[in-house]
């Protein structure tokens, strides 16, 4: 069973969120805060292993609750749910360490799944947020420095296919950018993901956005 605790300052939301996650018999919805104060204040009891967090709430909102989750209970993932994707405060989030990024437009099935796998160590991004993430890591050059191992160990054509995947592009779309054989693509991203230590490439583009393991740039 995952124990999921939904943090969003709007009522409709948080209760319509839970009744959505009730219906699943892998889900149980262990609390509900209106903040991210309360969000803390729910989480001993409440044990929870994911927290959907809303972005913009007042007391403290979900970047700074973000943070304090991820230093005070660092097992405990965070999957932000916001309403635009181009949210300002995107990277802060994930590198606030938020463990994914969807919008409250997601279906159903996708939100389930994404929480899922969220628990089990898995990462998310919406296709739709990837332009702002890179456009924001543009803007901020000063953010954390990447691993110096981590840089070494990817070629620079693995870095060049990196920053193509966290834009969001497909193989067959970084095939053609980069003139190279589909099959040679898939190669790169399997070796990427092994020397990343990640499972797929979604925890790649995470990790690659974390640590300023990619350029800017369109």
């Amino acid at each position: 069973m995952i124990r999921v605790l939904i943090c969003d300052d709007q009522t409709v939301v948080r209760e319509g969120l839970a009744a959505i996650l009730s219906t699943d018999p892998e889900i149980e919805v262990v609390g509900l805060a209106g903040n991210g104060r309360e969000a803390l204040a729910l989480a001993p009891e409440a044990q929870p292993d994911v927290v959907l967090m809303d972005l913009k709430m007042p007391v403290m909102n979900g970047v700074q609750t973000t943070q304090r989750f991820h230093s005070q209970y660092p097992r405990v993932r965070v999957l932000v749910l916001t309403t635009y994707a181009d949210d300002e405060w995107v990277l802060d989030a994930v590198r606030a360490g938020a463990s994914g990024y969807l919008l409250k437009d997601t279906r159903r099935d996708e939100l389930v799944a994404a929480i899922k796998g969220t628990a089990e160590g898995k990462s998310f991004l919406d296709p739709g947020v990837a332009g702002k993430l890179m456009r924001q890591v543009a803007a901020a050059p000063s953010g954390p420095a990447p691993d110096a191992g981590e840089v070494e160990a990817l070629t620079e054509r693995e870095l060049e296919v990196l920053e193509l995947l966290v834009h969001g592009h497909s193989n067959p779309e970084i095939a053609r950018r980069l003139y190279l054989a589909a099959g040679t693509v898939r190669n790169y991203v399997s070796s990427i993901l092994q020397k990343l230590g990640v499972p797929d490439r979604t925890q790649a583009a995470v990790v690659a956005i974390q640590r300023g393991l990619v350029k800017h740039g369109g």
